[in-house]
């Protein structure tokens, strides 16, 4: 397409009659907060649990979660104006495509995701961007007090649990993808590094019956490791649990390290985990990276969201492809190949070099 040809696009695309004027739609990003705020407590409620198949009235529905009606018709008009819910013609309400995902039995559901996306601690954080995009420097450090995971696991044990919930959803759906993508048949031993509850190593174990799996996590998150990995569980006698963190070590020796999802830090802390593990593993090792990418995303509203939040937790961002390669390089090890695993995650297969 001629850039003559783009212009003459993008002005039909902005004059669209189906698209909103400028004033509008500024002053509805302005007002984004509300959609968070209703999103949450629209799943702190119940709402979608409560809703079947089958229409109900926000008096009905009022009555299954225990609020008062009019408010809650009031909520649930906001969240159908972005497809959340629908309000049908008499005046019931019933579930969307995506308001199916905030319930809690929904094989793809999103709830705790949702939930963690607008945890307390955000509510305080967001309004100081402009201070951590000025300095470059998180804002968790200044308003508690203490680093994000130490807040969060000592200070804000509730939200702790929501963000292994979230990280758990996510693993969850992508471990299957994960294991389907790496070939480990060479492998004997493959450990997951920063892997929360394990879904991802347990994955690879089920595929490969011989393998034997490591999961490193702090010490709450590896306590509730998935029961596959625990002792007593179907995995078990292959599968070893080790509490820690690999930002100051990784005292475990495997043929394969798998990385996903978890260097984006700052630039520090990623470096000291990859060292650790390179460490760890000597000369030959393979490490596998796993990451979403800012820069090939097929949500990129919900990825360049993640990597502000990111700056203000724990100033750090999601990476493109050119600074995941240099981080890699930096700490030391050889990129052998890069690869999507699905089109949210790509692998960067990489080498110890001798």
């Amino acid at each position: 397409m001629t850039t003559a040809q783009t212009a003459q696009t993008t002005h039909t695309a902005q004059t669209s009659p189906t698209a909103p004027p400028s004033p509008m739609r500024l002053r509805e990003l302005a007002f984004g907060a509300a959609c968070a705020a209703a999103l949450r407590a629209a799943t702190r409620l119940n709402v979608a649990d409560a809703l079947g198949d089958s229409p109900l009235t926000a008096e009905e529905l009022a009555a299954a979660v225990r609020t008062e009606p009019k408010p809650l018709r009031r909520l649930l008009r906001a969240l159908s104006c972005y497809g959340v819910f629908a309000e049908q013609p008499d005046g019931t309400f019933t579930h969307t495509d995506m308001s199916r995902q905030l319930r809690v039995d929904d094989p793809h559901s999103l709830r705790d995701i949702v939930l963690w996306c607008t945890e307390p601690w955000t509510w305080d954080a967001w309004p100081r961007l402009d201070e951590a995009v000025r300095s470059g420097r998180n804002v968790v450090q200044e308003l508690y007090g203490k680093e994000f995971f130490p807040y969060l696991n000592e200070d804000a044990p509730e939200s702790a649990d929501v963000f292994n919930r979230a990280m758990t959803t996510s693993s969850v759906q992508s471990a299957r993808d994960v294991a389907r993508f790496l070939d480990l048949s060479a492998a004997t031993s493959v450990a997951d590094i920063g892997g929360g509850q394990g879904h991802v190593v347990a994955s690879l174990l089920e595929k490969y019956p011989a393998l034997h799996g490591t999961l490193l996590d702090l010490p709450r998150v590896v306590e509730n490791a998935d029961a596959r990995l625990r002792a007593g569980g179907a995995l078990a006698d292959r599968m070893r649990l080790v509490p820690g963190d690999c930002r100051e070590d990784v005292p475990v020796k495997a043929d394969v390290y798998v990385i996903k999802n978890i260097l984006e830090w700052d630039d520090d802390s990623t470096t000291r985990t990859l060292r650790n593990v390179i460490r760890a593993g000597g000369p030959g090792t393979r490490v596998v990276v796993i990451e979403n990418l800012v820069d090939d995303s097929p949500s990129m509203r919900f990825s360049t969201a993640m990597d502000l939040l990111l700056l203000l937790n724990v100033g750090g961002a999601k990476h493109t492809s050119a600074s995941m390669v240099d981080r890699l390089t930096t700490a030391g090890l050889v990129i052998d190949d890069v690869r999507p695993v699905n089109p949210y995650l790509h692998a960067f297969d990489c080498t110890v070099p001798e």
